[in-house]
């Protein structure tokens, strides 16, 4: 792909996301603030089972549009907080008791949200995925 970059891959993901009912999606840039990576998504699931389906499903969109597999993963057994770590891009899906619970954003208040506008327009190319 030509024009990957970190922030394609995020746009992406929280496309896919959003497609597929998590609620308040969100993109932080924490690459000036992070040496871990460039972005951080954080998405809600509200039951455990949408948190599960909501990773399930995120790691087969990516490795069949982008032909990668997370470098990371951790999955609770109870699917409360789910975390895909694809090196450049993390994913944090949390049921929403976790979201409003431990608050991460404001951990990272010092980073830059990237608009909503912005990721639907870097992944508009991605939609027909999602029409699957």
């Amino acid at each position: 792909m030509e024009d990957f970059t970190s922030e394609k891959l995020a746009s992406v993901i929280a496309r896919i996301l959003d497609d597929n009912k998590a609620l308040d999606v969100v993109i932080l840039n924490v690459a000036r603030v992070c040496s871990l990576s460039d972005y951080f998504i954080i998405a809600t699931g509200t039951s455990t089972s949408q948190v599960r389906g909501l990773t399930e499903t995120l790691r087969k969109k990516i490795k069949d549009i982008f032909k990668r597999i997370p470098i990371g993963v951790e999955t609770e057994r109870t699917n409360r907080w789910n975390l895909l770590d694809y090196g450049e891009v993390v994913v944090h899906i949390m049921h929403s008791a976790e979201r409003e619970n431990y608050q991460i954003e404001k951990f990272w208040s010092h980073a830059m949200k990237v608009s909503r506008e912005t990721w639907e327009e870097n992944s508009k190319e991605f939609a027909k995925y999602n029409q699957e």
